[in-house]
């Protein structure tokens, strides 16, 4: 069972005392108010709930709307996940939950869920890139809202993200320690943010070891498609030793396209991904990948919420969840 967070866990992340935590979230004074404010943020990130505090059921009965792309609800193995986490935090505090797809007519005409329109949720998660201008809009009707896996400089909202850039770098530096110094990126990263911060911490580990980019083994336009990726592959005159792919989908279908080759993993060549999705797993041999504890994205996104709708005035937050990295069998040294 999981251990509750407590006032010693808040007061020893900030290195201050337990009265002073105490003093904060009871507001009894004492202490400061960037103090008090800093408490209760990082009270909210542990998903610590001050005992003396009234439920959320107790005070009033909250409703909370959680959209998403029809694409992004496709993805089970993913964003079914980070729902499902949504949905338990919510039941958990007490609060409704609403949820609805937007569909691609809905984002191109800027058409909001009615619940949103009419404002008749407290507060709203944003699951993935819908499309900038949509969620400018849906930030515009002053209701409360928290990215989920997506952010960029012209939305002003809170977010809860992956170190994208620094698990790219781990997942690279895996590849370069095994000896590879022809490593392939494969990824759409005009899809997402995400995406591209993924691609600046594999760059960030070919500089490191010395070994320039090479713009032939970079498919920064790749579709998400196995012929695609097929196509993609046939077409080089040289296959790279290693290949690190920006989610599992790409990497179960790179490493299905290198094996239909006929080159065998991870002897003649290594593949590597990200998010540990089911794909990751089901693959033969099983992708190394970078693992993401699905649950804390929504966990930790309905206790921004919370926080948000307390504090409306305060700087826009940003919490990067960690990536490890999780090796697997379709990672090797490069056979000399």
């Amino acid at each position: 069972m999981k251990r509750k967070v407590t006032m010693q866990d808040i007061a020893d992340k900030l290195g201050i005392s337990k009265n002073s935590v105490s003093q904060a979230l009871t507001g009894k004074g004492g202490v400061s108010a960037d103090t008090k404010d800093l408490v209760e943020r990082t009270a909210a990130e542990l998903g610590y709930v001050y005992k003396g505090k009234k439920s959320l059921k107790e005070n009033r009965q909250l409703t909370i709307g959680l959209i998403a792309t029809e694409f992004a609800f496709s993805i089970k193995t993913f964003f079914g996940e980070i729902f499902l986490s949504v949905e338990q935090n919510a039941i958990k505090n007490g609060a409704d939950l609403l949820i609805q797809s937007i569909s691609e007519s809905a984002k191109k005409d800027l058409i909001l869920p009615s619940f949103i329109e009419e404002k008749k949720v407290d507060g709203i998660i944003i699951v993935s890139h819908i499309s900038l201008d949509y969620i400018n809009k849906v930030i515009s009707t002053g209701i409360p809202t928290v990215l989920i896996d997506h952010h960029h400089p012209l939305v002003h909202a809170d977010a809860i993200l992956t170190n994208n850039r620094f698990g790219a770098y781990l997942a690279t530096k895996h590849l370069i320690d095994l000896g590879h110094r022809e490593v392939a990126f494969v990824g759409n990263v005009d899809f997402s943010p995400s995406y591209y911060e993924r691609m600046e911490g594999y760059l960030l580990a070919l500089k490191e070891a010395n070994i320039a980019p090479k713009d032939e083994v970079m498919f920064l336009t790749e579709k998400e498609e196995s012929d695609a990726i097929d196509q993609t592959i046939k077409s080089l005159k040289q296959i790279p030793s290693a290949w690190l792919c920006v989610n599992d989908g790409f990497g179960f279908m790179v490493s299905s396209s290198l094996k239909n080759l006929g080159l065998k993993i991870p002897d003649q060549v290594s593949v590597c991904s990200f998010d540990n999705g089911l794909l990751s797993q089901l693959s033969d041999p099983p992708i190394t990948t970078m693992a993401i504890n699905l649950k804390l994205f929504g966990s930790n996104a309905f206790n921004l919420l919370l926080w948000r709708m307390d504090h409306p005035n305060e700087p826009v937050q940003e919490i990067l969840l960690p990536a490890n990295l999780i090796k697997r069998g379709s990672t090797g040294r490069v056979k000399s």
